[in-house]
């Protein structure tokens, strides 16, 4: 009796992927599909996509997708939820595209709590567009528009998305996972559901940031590219929770207060009183 032990999610449909050989983009995209399959909210799910090697991931999600200008999308995505509450709404960004182009519908969205899931990917340049320098683009970074390597002192510091959006009140979640290996790629499951979750359980605004290759543009194959990743970008930009309100609630809730702290502060209180009696 044959028995099926792995099978494309329902949320993804059986068009081929159109991305380059070696594109984590395709992992990035299974993985938002499995999710909304286990959730059970793909009939619900309204995906925004914006312009960039992604532009096209209408054709690859089978729940309902808008089309927003480059940079747009999580305006477009707050007018969706604002105008569906119940509808799951998720916008999947490049790293141009969130990062620069859109970077004030970024910030905005995120510091209004906007409840809504931003899969971000970082690959350290503009993919589509023929790889020109990014935010993201490392020091030193050769790209299109940089081919001595990103000079800080002209073009800047990279920008660590998710260290920024983290200091902003309005976000639940902000977490940096990778595409490089499987446990990478089990994490980065994780956390794309907890940001669904959190969306499910009207917590806020969540971003979760995939690092991710660029074979055809960094010039590499697509080993060679997983390589490059480990050992240039993860150094720059370190995987991990750098925002997570249910931590935070659980630290309050059981913070260990010593017998010494306990006796200090029951004394202060009682101190307290008696000042206010008198």
């Amino acid at each position: 009796m044959a028995k099926t032990v792995f099978e494309r999610p329902q949320a993804l449909s059986a068009k081929p992927f159109t991305y380059c050989p070696g594109c984590t983009h395709g992992i990035a995209h299974r993985l938002v599909a499995e999710v909304l399959d286990e959730l059970g909210v793909a009939d619900r799910a309204i995906g925004v996509a914006p312009v960039g090697c992604s532009v096209l991931a209408y054709e690859f999600f089978t729940c309902d997708m808008l089309q927003a200008a480059h940079g747009r999308a999580p305006a477009v995505a707050t007018g969706v939820k604002r105008v569906h509450p119940d509808a799951v709404v998720f916008t999947y960004q490049g790293d141009g595209d969130l990062a620069s182009i859109g970077t004030a519908e970024t910030v905005h969205a995120a510091t209004r709590g906007e409840n809504i899931v931003v899969i971000f990917i970082n690959n350290a340049i503009y993919g589509m567009t023929g790889g020109q320098l990014a935010p993201t683009s490392l020091p030193g970074q050769i790209t299109q528009t940089s081919p001595y390597g990103r000079n800080v002192a002209s073009d800047g510091y990279p920008i660590r998305t998710v260290e920024m959006l983290a200091t902003l009140d309005g976000v639940a979640l902000a977490q940096r996972v990778a595409l490089d290996t499987p446990a990478h790629v089990r994490e980065a499951k994780r956390a794309i559901k907890k940001a669904f979750l959190n969306q499910l359980d009207g917590k806020g605004y969540s971003i979760i940031e995939l690092v991710s290759t660029c074979p055809t543009n960094w010039g590499l194959s697509a080993t060679d590219a997983i390589a490059w990743l480990q050992d240039n970008m993860l150094p720059y930009y370190p995987l991990g929770v750098y925002k997570d309100i249910d931590a935070a609630v659980a630290d309050e809730e059981y913070t260990f207060v010593s017998d010494e702290e306990e006796v200090a502060v029951s004394e202060a209180s009682a101190s307290d009183t008696k000042e206010v009696a008198s």
